[in-house]
């Protein structure tokens, strides 16, 4: 009797021998974190770009950051959609959906020549492929691996976005000061498609696959919930976290979509203003585990409340740098204001994926994510329209300030977030 056995084929034979789940799961949370930065330092870097762009064509500050709230206007929008496209197709063409139309939205802005032409690429083109490798798909998939631990995952994977503006920024000012603006988003195009290689040839039915563990516990959790997109709409807490994101979002962008501008204007060099404003990448990490670690230890109420307070130091402290411009109001800012830019994101996003976990997760945090995409146009184009009506910045400073405290209430008031 033949007694041979025969090997899988190659293909198979990283399913016959699964890698140990914990491995496998930082390889999924290295992924997520690397096309976080991508996409977060990308959408920030339209903050360098401001300047000689607005000075090439001669128009006004909101006209131009028009073009930055239409990326967080798009993505924002779009979340339920890529939750639904996540569920029925999978993270490969999600991430590879949104690599392309990335990279085909700043070629195409490099040969821009009116204002629309950077609305649709850059606005709503890289807003939507920013979406397609962010937060949305990004929550799902560590959902799959990490289960009570999302949230220390999520602030990983939300530092990416002082990763990427750390990296992107000073890179951008670098890039535009040698081939201008229009070669540095050539080179930004050309490098996003390169990407899209690697990313084919990754092992995606493992990736998709989730934590033995996790999956089993999720399918029991399931037999006893029910949730829907209508059902959740009718509970107060899906407000709460909307308004939480809506709110905090409209604050924290009105400031930071001028931020470099702001303090070229207040007398530092433009690629100090960029570097100086890239160091809030260094911070956000510190900033993001902190609160995280003070949600285990205190409870996420308090922590959230204590994030919000180091964030209305910060928008005071830049007030203040208008008239003292000194390295150690700048350093003050950048530590308070830069290390609680989406301190708030992991445990708002645990918050709501625990509350309506079930099938239909997905699609009810990318709804519950419509908030913040809103809330980043609302904010960055409001800071710019505030900013041209006042010639100051200081109507925008306490426009920001009135946000970020209604940002904080649902924290205060509602049941659902108190406890």
């Amino acid at each position: 009797m033949d007694q041979t056995t025969s090997k899988p084929p190659p293909g198979e034979e990283a399913l016959a021998h699964p890698a140990k789940p914990a491995r496998t799961a930082l390889n999924v949370l290295a992924l997520c974190f690397a096309l976080s930065v991508l996409g977060r330092g990308l959408g920030e870097s339209f903050t360098v770009f401001l300047k000689p762009i607005a000075q090439d064509f001669g128009w006004d500050r909101a006209q131009v950051v028009s073009v930055y709230s239409l990326i967080w206007f798009a993505g924002g929008l779009t979340a339920p959609l890529i939750g639904r496209l996540f569920d029925h197709s999978g993270p490969r063409a999600v991430y590879s959906l949104g690599i392309m139309m990335i990279g085909a939205a700043f070629l195409a802005a490099a040969h821009a020549s009116s204002l629309w032409h950077f609305q649709l690429s850059v606005g709503l083109a890289v807003g939507i492929g920013i979406a397609l490798i962010g937060n949305v798909p990004n929550s799902i998939l560590l959902g799959r691996w990490f289960g009570p631990r999302l949230p220390t995952a999520m602030a990983v994977v939300y530092s990416a976005t002082g990763a990427g503006v750390l990296v992107l920024l000073p890179a951008s000012q670098i890039l535009i000061d040698h081939f201008g603006w229009r070669g540095a988003y050539q080179i930004f195009g050309f490098c996003a498609l390169a990407l899209l290689v690697p990313l084919w040839l990754l092992p995606w039915r493992l990736f998709s696959g989730g934590s033995p563990h996790v999956v089993r516990k999720a399918d029991a959790d399931l037999a006893g919930e029910g949730w829907t997109l209508l059902s959740a709409m009718r509970h107060h807490a899906f407000w709460a976290v909307f308004a939480t994101f809506f709110f905090t979002a409209v604050g924290m962008f009105a400031i930071s979509a001028q931020i470099v501008a702001y303090l070229i204007d207040a007398g530092f060099a433009p690629l100090e203003a960029a570097t100086a404003w890239g160091f809030s990448g260094v911070v956000l990490l510190f900033g993001m585990l902190g609160v995280t670690q003070l949600d285990s230890l205190i409870g996420r109420r308090p922590s959230v409340l204590i994030s919000y307070a180091i964030s209305i130091v910060g928008i005071l402290l830049l007030w203040l740098l208008q008239f003292h411009p000194n390295f150690w109001i700048l350093t003050a800012f950048v530590v308070t204001f830069g290390s609680m830019i989406g301190s708030r994101g992991p445990l708002l996003t645990a918050t709501a994926m625990k509350i309506f976990r079930g099938k239909r997760v997905g699609t009810i945090y990318g709804m519950i994510s419509v908030g913040g995409g809103l809330g980043s146009a609302l904010g960055s184009w409001s800071g710019g329209l505030i900013h041209d009506l006042s010639h100051s910045y200081n109507p925008v400073i306490a426009f920001s300030l009135v946000s970020v405290i209604l940002g904080m209430i649902p924290f205060l008031v509602v049941p659902a977030l108190r406890r």
